[in-house]
């Protein structure tokens, strides 16, 4: 399966989960063990992956994102401040 670049990155969301997760205060290592206990199955490293935008999101890691950092998927997404 091909993964397609946009604009150079592997998904548009990464900076806005950084800023997110940052605002919350949470470790990268943090913000993994709360996506686990929502079933997403992923590491700290992935996290680090998603935020510099070397690694894809799928839409339930979008859905889990948003309900643990407290954001739309609009936020995530750039459509909205």
């Amino acid at each position: 399966m091909k993964i397609y670049d946009y604009n150079g990155k592997k998904n548009i969301c990464g900076e806005r989960v950084l800023l997110a997760r940052k605002r919350l205060k949470l470790s990268q290592q943090e913000l993994a063990a709360k996506l686990q206990v929502e079933g997403v199955i992923i590491e700290r490293d992935s996290v680090s992956r998603i935020e510099l935008g070397t690694r894809f999101v799928a839409d339930y890691e979008i859905s889990a994102l948003c309900k643990i950092l407290g954001v739309t998927p609009n936020y995530l997404l750039g459509l909205e401040d």
